[in-house]
């Protein structure tokens, strides 16, 4: 059976299931502040401890750091990355790379922000294009079937921006099961993550079938659901949505057939994966960076983000975005411009002094100044932000 097939009918299997539910309300209360903590440990704090039998960190052995190959194969990617015309052919001086986002409501909450704060980004490049293709009610189920209409807007919200499918070269996709303890209620830990993953693995070959040139595909878990009053996504589904994340991913660093996004390997089916920024925290309980979630940061079904909660979103994605050492060749303008303020300055090369010597790994080691991703701050990128010193 073909990949194609293959994916035809597991969509045909989900996409029965979600007609079944379609009609099942959703039981909307107001939030629940009281709930300030689930006692869950975000993964990128868990480690190598264990959650339910399943190990933490966002990545295999526990470490929040991509492994040096998959990182490797990332970074050739991006510096592969180049304006596209609308036929896909290289233009670097009219062409285009188009970001799009993809998912639910909360995704599309969270993207207009996100694409208001690249807009008015002091290092923004002007040949990214950043397209709101999420949309609310659209669960995993839903868009995990090629044929649903999702994909049809998302090509109408491209064309509405200027671009083509063939300009798209990367993602960021946010998803989840909708009322999974309605759909599923026989699912226990890790069943219902895993079948998340699953829906998430069709959905990336749907991305890399659709849009032929997308290169890298960043994916998010859910934002914290400890006030939800309603069944639509409640803890611990919201939290264990993050090792359906990390299982995908695991899957294709450990070179699954069906997410193979190298062409020397076999034929192409995904988009390079990687986590973009993970967003949960236990409520009021600081993660180790100091996010937390309050419950001013949701909407009334405390599963949807307010206005604070989305904006707390957006900026972590674009610091992912800008930070990243496989986004920031294409991401930002100028990546000598290692603070983003819009100019190669003193402040940018007191930065790349105090990590000079630093390699992938050690931890002072900053991918920022690391300009030419070669997973060490040298001689050649201290070369590469003299060559741009003073421009603005």
């Amino acid at each position: 059976m073909s990949g194609r097939t293959q994916r035809l009918s597991f969509a045909a299997t989900v996409a029965c299931v979600a007609v079944v539910v379609a009609g099942l309300p959703a039981v909307a209360r107001g939030q629940d502040c009281d709930n300030t903590s689930v006692g869950f440990t975000p993964l990128n704090d868990l480690g190598q401890g264990l959650y339910q039998g399943q190990q933490g960190g966002l990545y295999p052995g526990g470490f929040n750091q991509r492994p040096a190959a998959h990182d490797d194969a990332g970074r050739l990617i991006a510096r592969q990355v180049r304006p596209l015309n609308a036929a896909g052919e290289p233009d670097p001086q009219n062409g285009r790379i188009g970001l799009v986002t993809i998912g639910m409501s909360n995704t599309s909450q969270e993207s207009g922000p996100f694409i208001q704060l690249y807009n008015a980004f002091p290092n923004r490049s002007q040949r990214v294009v950043i397209v709101n293709g999420a949309q609310g009610g659209q669960d995993a189920i839903d868009i995990a079937d090629p044929d649903a209409a999702f994909w049809d807007i998302v090509d109408d919200r491209l064309s509405a921006a200027g671009l083509t499918p063939l300009q798209v070269q990367a993602v960021w996709l946010k998803e989840a099961i909708a009322r999974p303890g309605v759909q599923f209620p026989d699912d226990v830990f890790p069943q219902d993550a895993e079948r998340l993953r699953d829906l998430l693995r069709v959905i990336v070959q749907i991305i890399r079938d659709r849009y032929p040139n997308v290169r890298l595909t960043y994916v998010s878990s859910r934002i914290y659901a400890g006030y939800a009053t309603t069944n639509l996504n409640p803890e611990p589904y919201a939290y264990q949505s993050g090792f359906a994340v990390k299982f995908l991913i695991a899957d294709q660093i450990a070179g699954d057939p069906g997410l193979n996004f190298n062409p020397q390997a076999g034929a192409v089916e995904a988009p390079w994966l990687s986590w973009a920024a993970y967003t949960w925290a236990d409520g009021l309980t600081p993660r180790s960076d100091g996010l937390i979630w309050p419950c001013s940061d949701f909407q009334d079904d405390g599963t949807h983000p307010s206005p604070s909660g989305a904006s707390k979103v957006a900026h972590m994605l674009l610091n992912h975005f800008a930070g990243d050492a496989t986004t920031r060749p294409w991401f930002v303008r100028r990546p000598a411009d290692l603070d983003n303020d819009g100019d190669v300055d003193i402040a940018d090369l007191a930065r790349l002094l105090a990590r000079y010597g630093f390699c992938r790994g050690q931890p002072g080691y900053d991918a920022a100044t690391d300009i030419n991703g070669d997973g060490c701050t040298g001689l050649p990128d201290l070369a590469l932000l003299l060559g741009t010193y003073g421009a603005q």
